[in-house]
This record gives C-alpha cells, structure tokens and sequence, in this order.
C-alpha cells in the first residue's frame, strides 16, 4: 500500500512532495521509546508519508538522530526538512547549524531548511545563508516557519526571499486563523504551508464531528481531520505519532474526499475566520 502519495503539493523549485508526511517533535527524548518512533517513521516511508520534518531544537539533536537511524538506507525516498533555531540564524551560525544537523542526520543534504521562528538576528542574514547552502547543495530549498503575514511581506522584500518554499504554521481545523490572509498570501506566491500540529494535539479526535465522519467512511478520527487540510490547496500536514498503527491510520486520510456536506458540517462546528487574528503557535 502506498497509499500517502495519492495528493501531492508542488513546491516552487518544480519539485512534487506528498501532502501527507511525519512530524518528529518530541522524538529522541527518551531511549525506551526510540524503538518505537523508528518504526513508525519507516511505516510512514512506506506507506508514501515520505515528508519527514525533524528541527535541531527537537531533544537538543535527538530527534534528528532519530530520524537518520529511520532512513537509513532509504534516503533517496525521503523528502528531508529541518529547522535551524533563531538563536544559531546569524549567517556564520547557520552554515555552522546546518552542518551539524547534517552530521547528525547521515545525509550529505537537508531537501528543505527553515527557520525555525524569528529571533534577534536579521533576516538578511538568514537568508543570505540559506542561500550560500544551496549554492553548495547543502540544501536543496529553503523556507521559514512561525512567520505571519507581515513576517512573509519583510522577509519577501529581500533581494532573495521570493526564494522562500514554504512556511510552516499551526494549522488545523480548530485553529483556522492563517485562512484570513496568511494562506491566501501564500498560496498566490506559489509558498507552500505545511501544516505542524494538525491535529490538534489530539484534540480533534475526541471531537463528535470527526467521530461522526469516521464512522461515516470507516476510517479514524484522525483520517477526517487530516482529509480536511488534504482538501485543500498547496497544504503538507506533518502529524507526529511513534506508534505505526497510527501512522496507518493518518495514511488512509488520502483514500478520503470529503463531500461538501462533509465539509459544511466542519465548517458549521469550527468556523472559519471572519477577521485578522494573531498567529497561533505551539
């Protein structure tokens, strides 16, 4: 079954990524479960959620590391993304991140370096990094993650932003504030939104709507929240979970089209914005 790669989203470099892939946050903290979140990163991979977003930040490396044992010998069939923390996003500081998430991760390149939310250091900087990385083919694109609106408008008015992919935000359907003008913004400069928390925490499968459509399409909870953002345009929704079964069952979310009674439904019970709300983040 590969059934993960049934929607795909096209990032700007003209490079096709599934819209379905694995978080990593909170991997690598603890050996008794290492195990386990291998596994599951390596369910994923074969089931076509190929995307796997990992950080530096995430256990101080360990998750990284985590995700090298996970494609170990499967690295062609991954699309890789990591994030560099603010605090290191000076231009020496992010060559100097880059590599070592490199070293950690077994891979001679990152497909997709961002960072991770903005600190003290200029944007400029930043960017003039990813930008020597790709030049060396340390990474293959570049993007950001936390930016709001104006974020994305300074950081679009560098002489190399528009070589921003992606952003990466919190998004779900019971955090729909990025729909005002975040997304749309996004999605008419052909900038990805990957989609971190897409759940909820967890939340969003103990909610009756979720449970009702679930039974409605023989699938968990969890499928009718992620088939929800795969309805919708240019979104990569990453969950994160260390048991394979729930990976199964975050992959069947690709056999599912929502109806637009279906959606309706959704709508009516976490409604869409009707103004400019601050950007949430996890």
């Amino acid at each position: 079954m590969n059934v993960g790669k049934s929607k795909t989203v096209a990032l700007a470099t003209g490079r096709d990524i599934p819209a379905l892939g694995l978080g990593t946050w909170h991997m690598g903290e603890s050996k008794a479960t290492r195990a386990a979140e291998v596994a599951a990163l390596r369910a994923g991979i074969d089931l076509g959620l190929s995307v796997i977003d990992t950080a530096e930040m995430y256990a101080d490396g360990g998750a990284e590391a985590v995700v090298a044992e996970a494609i170990a010998g499967l690295r062609d069939g991954v699309f890789l993304v990591s994030k560099v923390l603010p605090s290191n996003a000076s231009r020496a500081g992010t060559v100097a991140a880059c590599e070592a998430s490199l070293k950690r991760l077994k891979t001679d390149h990152i497909d997709l370096y961002l960072l991770h939310w903005r600190g003290a250091y200029k944007l400029a900087e930043t960017v003039e990094a990813f930008e020597e990385l790709k030049r060396f083919e340390k990474i293959g694109a570049w993007g950001v993650s936390n930016f709001d609106t104006r974020d994305m408008q300074e950081l679009l008015r560098l002489d190399a932003g528009s070589q921003s992919v992606a952003n990466q935000v919190l998004y779900h359907a019971g955090s729909r504030g990025i729909e005002f003008d975040l997304l749309p913004f996004c999605n008419e400069r052909r900038i990805a939104t990957m989609a971190y928390c897409p759940l909820g925490q967890g939340q969003l499968v103990t909610e009756a709507v979720f449970q009702q459509l679930g039974r409605k399409y023989n699938v968990a909870a969890s499928a009718i929240a992620l088939a929800w953002l795969l309805s919708k345009p240019n979104i990569v929704a990453i969950p994160k979970t260390s048991q394979a079964k729930r990976v199964e069952e975050f992959a069947t979310a690709c056999d599912v089209s929502l109806s637009a009674t279906d959606l309706a439904l959704i709508n009516a019970n976490f409604p869409p914005p009707v103004r400019k709300l601050p950007l949430d983040i996890m």
